[in-house]
């Protein structure tokens, strides 16, 4: 009767963990289909962005005091962080400019010392606060933009309208604690 009630117990954990990868798995299908970049350009976005960091890293070395970012969005590749000189900035930029699939680059690195877990938690509520306005504005595809925020500025990332872009930009400049906001926008 023992080796029944494990059983038992095992499957029912095993099938939880299944249930939860459904649920993730369902999820992300639905974030990739409502998303007006085609399932190509998203897994071409995730390509750019991994290897421009291992490029990134590769042209900095071990020792760098840098904490760069980088957000690709059909194409559209965002560098974000901080470097410790004008010269690390145009290492980054000539490292991620070799990278295939990038289309346009934004280099919006600035000269200083990385920033704080508390700027960086900071950083994770502004934009989430300001995913959420989007998500529940009129007029306002939230799922087809992307906010990215560090050090108080927030970017604005996506495939948008004229009207959506404006939108958006009102949205997060109105939120309490953002220092700024810049559109890096593709407009349709």
């Amino acid at each position: 009767m023992n080796k029944n009630l494990i059983a038992i117990l095992v499957g029912t954990v095993l099938l939880q963990g299944c249930a939860a990868a459904v649920v993730a798995g369902t999820a992300g299908a639905v974030t990739a289909a409502n998303d007006r970049r085609t399932i190509g350009s998203q897994i071409d976005d995730n390509n750019i962005e991994i290897k421009t960091t291992m490029a990134i890293k590769e042209a900095l070395g071990e020792n760098a005091n840098a904490n760069v970012s980088v957000v690709s969005y059909n194409g559209i590749v965002l560098l974000l962080g901080q470097v410790p000189s004008e010269q690390y900035k145009t290492t980054v930029q000539r490292a991620a400019e070799r990278i295939d699939g990038t289309r346009k680059l934004h280099n919006q690195l600035r000269i200083g010392s990385p920033t704080s877990i508390t700027t960086q938690s900071h950083d994770t509520w502004l934009t989430s606060k300001i995913k959420t306005q989007l998500l529940a504005a009129e007029d306002v595809s939230g799922n087809n933009i992307k906010v990215v925020t560090e050090n108080g500025e927030v970017f604005l990332m996506g495939l948008v309208a004229d009207v959506e872009a404006n939108k958006a930009v009102n949205i997060a400049r109105n939120i309490s604690g953002v220092e700024r906001v810049v559109k890096v926008f593709e407009y349709m």
